[in-house]
């Protein structure tokens, strides 16, 4: 399998690099481009090969993932045309629907949306996929093996990729916001920076193998640290009292819309 990728940034990076890492593809058997010259020269370096060009990309490989941002993406997929012919793609790109990226790129090819995130790059990813794409059945399941060998993958219907971009594709940027919120509170009560980072950090990334691992309910699992009148409760209770559940309930659907919206705008 020839894996191509269009655009190395952060995510088309941390996927690449996660699928070497796991082992599940060869960087020999990996073909980039980017506009960013210094990328290429990045993953060439580790012995991935660099294509002139996105025509030239497209026509190297068997399966080409589009890691190019949504607004580019008409003036870049045009390019690929019928070379994409017979072939197979994966798009990153938020908000592009199926039919708005087969009318972009031309041509005949088969067709896989997903919605990863950044922790891909330490193979911790979440991807959301598309489970109405007509890859073939050797397709899907390489595709399975690639995502799944650093994250975990959940299969839907195309209409809910946005709300899973609202939640787990941004999802980590409002982790990100609770680690240093837990830290300064901390620092505030006399920890060092370091240790109360280090330990807000481990604190959510235990909780979220909890959930996965034991596959209880989050109440439940919240319920087991609240002893009566104990400061685990008091904490629960100021955490209410800020609005903190709605706000993160708000937080997903405002981002899903935004997606929805950016999807209209880059048609």
């Amino acid at each position: 399998m020839k894996l191509g990728f269009l655009g190395v940034g952060a995510m088309g990076g941390a996927i690449l690099s996660g699928a070497v890492n796991s082992g599940v593809v060869k960087a020999e058997d990996i073909y980039v481009y980017d506009v960013i010259p210094e990328l290429n020269d990045k993953y060439e370096k580790i012995g991935c090969v660099v294509a002139g060009g996105p025509k030239e990309l497209a026509k190297s490989v068997d399966m080409l993932l589009s890691c190019v941002k949504p607004q580019y993406a008409k003036e870049v997929l045009a390019e690929l045309g019928k070379e994409m012919n017979g072939k197979a793609m994966i798009s990153i790109m938020a908000g592009l629907t199926t039919d708005s990226i087969r009318g972009m790129t031309g041509g005949k090819f088969r067709l896989l949306r997903l919605m990863p995130n950044t922790p891909a790059m330490v193979n911790e990813g979440a991807f959301a996929m598309d489970s109405g794409t007509d890859f073939t059945d050797e397709e899907k399941a390489f595709a399975e093996k690639l995502f799944n060998s650093i994250g975990i993958v959940e299969w839907m219907p195309e209409n809910l990729i946005d709300t899973a971009c609202g939640l787990s594709g941004a999802g980590p940027a409002y982790i990100y916001l609770v680690i240093e919120a837990m830290a300064d509170g901390g620092v505030a009560k006399g920890l060092t920076r370091k240790t109360a980072m280090n330990l807000a950090a481990q604190t959510v990334l235990g909780a979220a193998k909890m959930v996965l691992e034991t596959g209880e309910h989050p109440g439940f699992l919240k319920d087991q640290v609240c002893s009566p009148g104990g400061n685990t409760i008091v904490g629960i209770k100021t955490l209410e009292e800020h609005g903190v559940r709605g706000a993160f309930i708000d937080t997903v659907v405002k981002s899903t819309e935004r997606t929805q919206e950016l999807g209209k705008q880059n048609k």
